[in-house]
């Protein structure tokens, strides 16, 4: 199955856990990863070559910081942009169905903040509602997201630790459901 990462990250080199996460998938064949703000530093969206990148794939990753428990804005503008009527739904618009779809995030606070008790209140599942959302209006298959919390209290090796159990989730979810943190 081939996999596209979608990488939204505004400064992906001075990040760690994103960064992390990229190295160790990029060494996997079958799996392309697009970093889409270095692709479009100007924000302007090449809507064709996001068309055919999401074709030539089966499984698409959004991956991506948590940013005031959301999305960084470019990828606001891409699902705006790219998943168009006559394309990904609507009359013809059938390029998203059936693909999978995971969202992958880190966050700077700690996993139980991400709870009804936590400080947070929500889970993050709950929060990336709407991804999941449009992935189903799509007809897409969302599966449960992979978060990594805490990000800037995880030592170097926690986190060559845990881009392994990434790239372990995001090329065989089926086999892998239960073990995401």
């Amino acid at each position: 199955m081939k996999t596209l990462v979608l990488v939204f990250h505004p400064n992906l080199s001075e990040s760690r856990g994103n960064r992390y996460l990229v190295e160790e998938i990029k060494k996997h064949p079958d799996t392309t990863v697009h970093n889409v703000y270095a692709s479009y530093p100007d924000e302007k969206i090449d809507v064709q070559t996001e068309h055919e990148l999401v074709e030539n794939h089966d499984r698409v990753i959004f991956q991506f910081p948590f940013y005031w428990y959301s999305a960084p804005p470019l990828l606001k503008k891409w699902l705006e942009e790219v998943i168009v009527y006559g394309w990904a739904f609507g009359t013809n618009g059938d390029k998203f169905q059936g693909k999978e779809v995971i969202v992958a995030v880190t966050t700077g606070v700690a996993e139980e903040d991400y709870t009804a008790k936590g400080d947070v209140t929500f889970t993050v599942a709950e929060l990336l509602r709407p991804l999941e959302a449009a992935a189903n209006f799509v007809s897409a298959n969302y599966l449960p997201p992979f978060a990594v919390n805490g990000i800037g209290h995880k030592s170097d090796e926690e986190l060559a630790t845990i881009a392994k159990e990434y790239v372990r989730y995001v090329l065989n979810p089926e086999q892998t459901l239960n073990s995401v943190r």
